[in-house]
C-alpha cells in the first residue's frame, strides 16, 4: 500500500513539473495598433532592433525575428548589420542608418523590467496503508515490531518542502514609422524563464509577436 501511495505521489509530482515546463513561455499582456493602419497590412520593410547589453542575444533575437517576418511575407533586416557596436546610439546615427537601409518601419524591442516569483510547496508525510494487522503476524494483538514498522514507515515517506524561483522578463516592443518615428504598433509581453534555453524562449517570443501583428492586420 505504501509503495502504491508513494508511486502516486511521484506520478503527481512529475505531472506538476511537466505542466510547469509547458507553461513557461511568453504571454501577451497588451497590444495597440494605430486605428488607421489596422487591417491594411502596410508593414513590408522593417529593420529589427534588439536593445540589450548582451551582444549574442541581440544577434540571436534579430536573426530569428527577421526569419519569422520573412516567413510572414515581410522583408526585414538586422540592425547589427548597420550598427555593429552595442550600446546607446545618437538620434543622428539612427536616422542615418534607417535612411541608408531604405526601410519603411523600425521594430525595437527592449526589456522594461525583471521580476522574480518565489513559490513554496509545503512538505508531506505519507502514512502507511492499513495492512492485515497491527503487528507483523499478530493481527490486532500486541507487538512492538508492528508499532516500530508503523512509525518508521511514516518517516521514510516524508517529502521535504520545495522552493521554486522563476524569473519574469517584461519586454516592450514598438513598431515605428521610419519617416516620422511615430509608433504604429506596440505590445507588452512577459516571458517566464526557467526550463527553456535562450533560443527556445526567443523563438516563443518572436512567434507570439509575429502572430499578433498578423491578427492585427499590420503584416
Amino acid at each position: 500500500m505504501i509503495k502504491r501511495l508513494v508511486g502516486l505521489v511521484g506520478a503527481a509530482s512529475a505531472a506538476i513539473v511537466l505542466a510547469a515546463c509547458a507553461t513557461r513561455a511568453t504571454t501577451l499582456n497588451a497590444q495597440w495598433v494605430n486605428p488607421e493602419l489596422a487591417g491594411k497590412k502596410s508593414v513590408r520593410n522593417v529593420m529589427v532592433m534588439a536593445v540589450t547589453r548582451d551582444s549574442t542575444n541581440r544577434r540571436l533575437f534579430e536573426d530569428r525575428m527577421v526569419a519569422a517576418l520573412a516567413t510572414a511575407g515581410v522583408k526585414a533586416t538586422q540592425s547589427y548589420k548597420s550598427i555593429a557596436q552595442d550600446g546607446p546610439v545618437t538620434e543622428e546615427q539612427l536616422r542615418r542608418v534607417v535612411t541608408e537601409a531604405g526601410v519603411s518601419q523600425v521594430m525595437s524591442t527592449r526589456i522594461s523590467n525583471v521580476t522574480t516569483d518565489v513559490s513554496v510547496s509545503p512538505g508531506m508525510v505519507m502514512g502507511p496503508g492499513w495492512g492485515p494487522g497491527f503487528g507483523w503476524d499478530r493481527g490486532w494483538g500486541p507487538g512492538w515490531g508492528g508499532a516500530t514498522g508503523f512509525q518508521n514507515t511514516m518517516w521514510t515517506t516524508t517529502i521535504p518542502p520545495q522552493v521554486t524561483t522563476t524569473q519574469n522578463v517584461h519586454a516592450d516592443t514598438r513598431l515605428y514609422d521610419a519617416k516620422t518615428a511615430a509608433v504604429i504598433w506596440s505590445a507588452a509581453t512577459t516571458t517566464t524563464t526557467g526550463f527553456d534555453t535562450v533560443p527556445q524562449m526567443i523563438d516563443q517570443f518572436v512567434q507570439l509577436i509575429v502572430n499578433t501583428m498578423t491578427k492585427d492586420g499590420v503584416i
